[in-house]
């Protein structure tokens, strides 16, 4: 042994090699027996072994003398060897350089203390050695145990920087804030209704992870429509939906006014539905190793399982480096079988997204009967890396099963890759929604409580059209909705998809408009327009809203229609609790169109506005609202 470590001592001689630091070796030699002492339950007495009885006398003090003294000498012998090999290890490459008699690797030696940065999360989430916390790849916050000071602050720095996570990779679908819009000009604002939630959940697990969500995560209508309201219901007979319409004062600019458009659906009796056809499509990719992705998403499908009839029936597909049917059709009753099949799923490999696609839309098809609801419910991280990946040839893929009549839904799971882009590409393309599961009660809200929202469909390709009176109104935007944007034409196009609303969801639209005669008013009139003078017939109505339904399995869609009242209402809490959320989601994104209105009006109005509040949702928001609130004032 003494000849082997002075070859290697008369190899690595030279400058690469750098003094050995009396001090430190001594400050980690000491703690190292420290711990020792700690682990054995000697820092300040002797541990007693459980099977082992206690000796009394000097006989006894000696030998646990002796044992003691030895045991640190190992230790400290240990200790030594120890660090000297992690020395070696550090200083190898550059004492090779200046050692020629030693051969060089094809591969320096490195310190690895977690899986490479682009190999897929197949090990364990990385963590981010920061005293009392560890940090996921999103940045997440959890609770962890308080790491041993290091001997050497400059080691401690190296291990710091060894085991960073890596950059997020997350990407979000969104657009630029709604631009005013002046109503002699541009008179006619349409979009696609939809009730997807993902972002409020995306905005929640940010701020709970301390810190503001990216702006482009903060689509303001998800944020509006996460929440229940109590609209007026459909009369029997009438269409599946109704409308109604309140015009209020605007919290933050007293000179303009508030459109609040909400969209009540009809509630199927209990025991009317029709038989489910469910496919799980499941990401068992290596990015969904983590906790709070595969683990939890069995987790939540075993929630649903709960609320499904015998007449259903569920399947499982997973994709990871190839897509493969785990269950065949089976009837819901038989919830063991399928809990087991979802237990069984592992994680790792690369994600076929579009193979797996594919495979469940098949699965589906051939789960289809007559009169029956067939629904892909797609649950990933989002991030397809083999096949198609874009979200543009996604939206193509989708819109040709589409016509089969099949819907997608699309649930995100776990943050750091999140695609949400590809995600909502799916959903809004799928005859479907999107949700973002961030913990089990999310799961509960989504899938138990929410159930037949999620599932069951009473009208596609909504569309909703206001043209609003240049007589009455001066200037418009719609808050939110950036990315369901329609051109005027796309309204009475049949052809053109829009979104799905499901029994007893509601939808919630809000428009900001500014009087014709309000001193708010940011534009000057032109000179050679237009604008129609006010005919007595329109002069009590704000504008005029249009809307667009098929039924389920129809070609040809319905029309409703509802003026647009001049005059104010008194709100109801739903109409301020929306108009609080809408003001959340502007402070999250920007607040340059809010004047001074900021956090503490933004959670007064929330506060006082919460009304029934049975699942704990609104008071929540508020909570979120004062925690952005702190974020906003750290930074």
């Amino acid at each position: 042994m003494s000849d082997e470590l002075e070859r290697l001592r008369r190899a690595l001689a030279g400058d690469a090699v750098p003094e050995p630091d009396a001090a430190a070796k001594a400050r980690a030699l000491a703690l190292a027996m420290e711990n020792f002492d700690r682990s054995q339950g000697r820092a300040g007495r002797t541990r007693q072994g459980k099977d082992r009885p206690r000796r009394a006398g000097a006989l006894n003090g000696v030998r646990g003398m002796s044992s003691l003294i030895s045991s640190r000498f190992l230790l400290a012998t240990t200790g030594s060897l120890a660090a000297l090999c992690v020395a070696l290890v550090v200083v190898l490459p550059s004492a090779r350089d200046e050692a020629p008699g030693l051969p060089r690797p094809a591969v320096a030696p490195t310190l690895k203390t977690v899986p490479d940065a682009a190999a897929p999360e197949a090990v364990a989430p990385r963590m981010e050695a920061v005293p009392g916390k560890a940090v996921d790849r999103a940045g997440d916050a959890a609770p962890a145990p308080q790491p041993v000071p290091m001997a050497d602050a400059a080691v401690d720095e190296a291990v710091t920087h060894a085991i960073a996570p890596p950059p997020s990779t997350e990407a979000f679908a969104n657009a630029p804030q709604g631009r005013l819009h002046v109503t002699a000009e541009e008179p006619v604002s349409t979009f696609s209704i939809d009730v997807d939630t993902a972002s409020y959940a995306i905005v929640r697990s940010s701020l709970e992870a301390g810190r503001l969500p990216p702006p482009d995560a903060v689509r303001i209508e998800e944020m509006i429509n996460y929440f229940p309201y109590a609209y007026p219901a459909p009369e029997p007979g009438a269409p599946p939906f109704r409308t109604t319409v309140t015009v209020t004062p605007t919290p933050w600019n007293p000179g303009t006014r508030l459109v609040h458009i909400g969209l009540q659906g009809r509630q199927p009796e209990a025991g009317a539905r029709p038989p489910l056809n469910l496919v799980f499509l499941i990401d068992t990719s290596g990015s969904m190793q983590h906790p709070a992705k595969l683990p939890l998403l069995k987790q939540s499908f075993g929630l649903m399982l709960g609320r499904l009839s015998p007449a259903d029936q569920v399947a499982i597909v997973t994709y990871a480096g190839s897509a493969g049917e785990v269950l065949a059709p089976t009837p819901a009753d038989q919830r063991q079988t399928i809990l087991d099949a979802l237990d069984r799923l592992d994680a790792g490999g690369s994600t076929a997204g579009e193979e797996g696609l594919r495979l469940a839309y098949r699965t589906a098809a051939g789960m289809s009967g007559a009169g029956e609801i067939s629904r892909v419910i797609l649950a990933t991280d989002g991030d397809f890396n083999v096949g198609i990946a874009d979200p543009e040839d996604l939206k193509t893929l989708i819109a040709e099963e589409r016509d089969s009549g099949i819907y997608l839904s699309v649930l995100g799971f776990g943050r750091g890759n999140l695609d949400d882009a590809t995600m909502q590409a799916l959903a809004q393309n799928g005859n479907g929604q999107a949700a973002y599961i961030d913990r089990l009660g999310e799961a509960q809200k989504v899938l138990v409580d929410q159930l037949g929202g999620a599932l069951f469909p009473i009208a596609n390709d909504v569309k909703l059209q206001v043209e609003w009176n240049p007589a009455t109104v001066a200037e418009y935007r719609l808050i939110g909705y950036e990315t369901r944007a329609l051109a005027r034409e796309d309204f009475a196009d049949d052809r053109v998809d829009a979104g799905e609303i499901g029994a007893g969801h509601s939808v919630t639209a809000l428009y900001e408009i500014t009087p014709a005669d309000s001193p708010a008013r940011l534009t000057d009139p032109l000179r050679y327009g237009e604008e129609a003078a006010p005919a007595d017939r329109w002069a009590g109505e704000l504008g005029f809203l249009k809307l667009r339904y098929k039924a389920p399995g129809e070609t040809d869609s319905a029309l409703i229609e509802t003026p647009i009242p001049a005059t104010l209402s008194e709100p109801s809490d739903d109409v301020r609790f929306a108009a609080a959320i809408a003001g959340f989601g502007q402070l999250l994104r920007g607040p340059d169109r809010l004047g001074d209105w900021g956090w503490p009006e933004a959670i007064a109005l929330a506060e006082g506005a919460r009304g029934v509040d049975p699942f704990g949702y609104r008071i929540e928001a508020v909570n979120l609202m004062r925690l952005a609130e702190s974020l906003s004032r750290a930074e």
